[in-house]
């Protein structure tokens, strides 16, 4: 049980780069332990084998990293449950690839609805700092979603397959107020504390408007970051993403491809053929990454 008491602390704390409908899902598991109902570990034991088997594929010299699931900075019973990915892991693996003399490209498999805003512009900066060593590319095998979206764009090339989709650019939070439930049960939390602000985002109690206020900042605040990391790691305006990265929208192959936010629309097969090729990776030719580098050096002036 502590272990769902830590993640569940971890989680109303938490500012999420996620699709909505996953952070639901998510919620849900976790209500289920508060309310005391039993969680099949015979299911949760399964999806965590499935995750573990996961395993980086080398074909023809070219490794294929599965990025599937919820995306947590460390793993956890969360990632065993949601077939996640730790950031931290994931650094480490493709910066092992990156150093490794028998690979000569590295493909990330993401099919993930995102995940904890914690960890995410790390993973994201260290992808983006590999560059120029050997190619890096992203395939949205399925979806590449907020943040995984946002690691997706910090590789050379960010492909879509024909049925993929890419997106939910922005962060969410969510406040619980128990406060209905503890009335019901005949429970009264009081919470003693030394700072004025330490208990603000408690769930026994309705969100006070000054604690609104701060959690939006904090969203916004995250937000902004993430914005700014896709105008650097697309080479693009942050008034480009803002108005055309979908605002938490999620879009299928050509309109994602229309809107700059993807590269091209291929295959996984066809795509580890192409860099098992020696063929270059970039965004849309030499005349498309010179106006691209144009305009993004005009916006930091």
């Amino acid at each position: 049980m502590k272990r769902y008491d830590a993640i569940l602390s971890a989680f109303r704390g938490s500012i999420w780069a996620i699709l909505p409908e996953k952070l639901e899902a998510i919620a849900a598991f976790l209500d289920n332990r508060i309310g005391g109902l039993a969680v099949d570990g015979v299911l949760v034991e399964k999806m965590a084998a499935e995750n573990r088997g996961r395993k980086t594929a080398i074909s023809r010299s070219v490794a294929v990293v599965p990025v599937v699931g919820t995306i947590i900075q460390r793993a956890d019973l969360l990632t065993d449950f949601s077939g996640g990915v730790s950031t931290e892991r994931l650094g480490k693996d493709i910066e092992a690839l990156v150093n490794d003399p028998e690979v000569g490209a590295i493909i990330l498999d993401i099919d993930s609805p995102g995940g904890n805003y914690t960890g995410t512009p790390e993973l994201a900066e260290k992808v983006y700092g590999l560059r120029g060593r050997k190619p890096l590319v992203a395939i949205a095998n399925g979806m590449a979603a907020s943040a995984a979206y946002w690691l997706a764009t910090a590789t050379d090339e960010v492909v879509v397959t024909p049925s993929g989709e890419v997106g939910s650019v922005g962060v969410l939070a969510i406040h619980y107020d128990m406060s209905a439930m503890n009335a019901d049960l005949g429970i009264t939390p009081t919470y003693v504390t030394y700072g004025r602000y330490k208990a603000e985002f408690n769930p026994d109690a309705p969100l006070a408007p000054e604690a609104a206020a701060e959690l939006q900042r904090r969203v916004n605040e995250a937000g902004d970051t993430f914005v700014k990391a896709l105008a650097k790691q697309r080479r693009t305006l942050q008034s480009n993403v803002r108005e055309n990265y979908g605002q938490g929208r999620v879009f299928g192959a050509e309109e994602a491809v229309a809107r700059g936010m993807a590269d091209r629309i291929d295959t996984l097969e066809a795509t580890i053929s192409r860099l098992a090729s020696g063929k270059a990776v970039g965004k849309g030719g030499r005349k498309t990454n010179l106006e691209r580098e144009r305009l993004y050096q005009a916006g930091l002036r």
